[in-house]
């Protein structure tokens, strides 16, 4: 039992090669609007963020000012990418004795940030490769999101796409690491084993993968673990490794209440998603039963389907977001299910591969 609670994901922080511009296209293609910003004008001398969000979901964008800083090493080994998932909790000095005490390294201890607005207290522990968790405490903060960082007043606007909050982040790592990593959330945040996959439910001629849904107590929080399997070629798992140089996060999962909606919205600002043949949908009523969508739009955008006994759930996967073929964003909308779409692998994997043969790294 914890002497602390998680209330739910806080925000994701990517260490970005340019912050502005990826604030921009945040903004510009998936909808979410810049409310914050630290830097040279607020007294950030090493670094510059901007926080974006759309409903639940925010992302901090944040981009080195030094040559040799450890933001500007991080983005040299593993491109743009997630570098910490933060979770909101009651009490983050808890959450750090707690975690540290169990066995987690501690990158920052608790720290009391203040200003006008308020107080907070973060403080950080590592999680796999370089990725790290920070534990957010802002019950007595009424600012834009933490003490040193200003309202963001540039004149802009976003036009949300329908995000709601994050469902899930998923973390890759190296063939046999996948366990270790899953006793660890296990052991340092008393999580439980939520779902499960191997390689002889997702697999396909040429590539697997074996996958754990690690979640915490009220399971608000879920990250499926994942590490390539044996197979003919290079898994998209195997790949990421390759190209991110370590375990990192993979991909987020964002909800939505109307998944046409959504998807409807981002392909027309722009953003590519994976392939889905159309042979995927020519049984797909026989497999999850009637649905309260329309399939023809589900086929026309390349919605995929699934079920599990408490109902079904929609997913569709982007491309990367960058040209490393590391990160990547999933929109689902669940409609019961609180499955992962088991069913949907082998046509995922297949159009990942179809993607990874035109790179050459199939």
């Amino acid at each position: 039992m914890n002497s602390y609670s998680i209330k739910g994901f806080d925000h994701c922080e990517l260490y970005v090669s340019n912050a502005k511009q990826a604030a921009h296209y945040y903004r510009t293609a998936l909808g979410f609007l810049p409310i914050a910003y630290c830097g040279l004008e607020t007294g950030s001398r090493d670094r510059v963020s901007y926080v974006s969000k759309q409903n639940q979901v925010r992302f901090v964008f944040t981009s080195p000012l030094e040559n040799n800083s450890e933001i500007s090493k991080h983005i040299y080994t593993h491109g743009d990418g997630i570098k910490d998932v933060s979770f909101t909790v009651d009490n983050a000095e808890a959450a750090w004795k707690e975690s540290t005490k169990r066995g987690a390294e501690s990158v920052l201890k608790p720290k009391l940030l203040t200003d006008d607005c308020g107080e907070a207290v973060i403080a950080t522990i590592k999680a796999f490769g370089d990725t790290t968790h920070t534990f957010v405490q802002r019950n007595n903060y009424d600012g834009v999101f933490l003490p040193g960082y200003t309202v963001f007043e540039e004149d802009v606007v976003a036009e949300p796409t329908g995000l709601v909050h994050i469902d899930h982040v998923v973390g890759n790592q190296s063939d046999g690491e996948m366990q270790s990593v899953c006793n660890f959330y296990e052991r340092v945040f008393g999580w439980h084993r939520f779902w499960s996959v191997d390689d002889k439910d997702i697999n396909t001629e040429f590539s697997a993968l074996r996958s754990i849904v690690m979640a915490n107590d009220n399971e608000i929080i879920k990250m499926p673990i994942n590490e390539p399997a044996d197979g003919l070629n290079r898994s998209q798992i195997q790949e990421f490794i390759d190209y991110y140089k370590s375990a990192g996060i993979q991909h987020v999962a964002m909800s939505t209440k109307d998944i046409i909606k959504t998807v409807t919205k981002l392909r027309n600002n722009g953003v590519e998603f994976l392939d889905v043949p159309k042979t995927y949908y020519e049984l797909i009523t026989n497999r999850v039963g009637e649905i309260e969508e329309d399939l023809t739009m589900l086929e026309e955008l390349g919605i995929l389907v699934d079920k599990d006994d408490n109902g079904y759930m929609m997913q569709i996967f982007t491309k990367p977001v960058q040209d490393r073929p590391t990160l990547f964003y999933e929109i689902i909308q669940r409609r019961g299910s609180n499955s992962f779409g088991k069913g949907n692998f082998k046509a995922l994997f297949e159009s990942i591969e179809r993607d990874q043969k035109k790179r050459g790294n199939l």
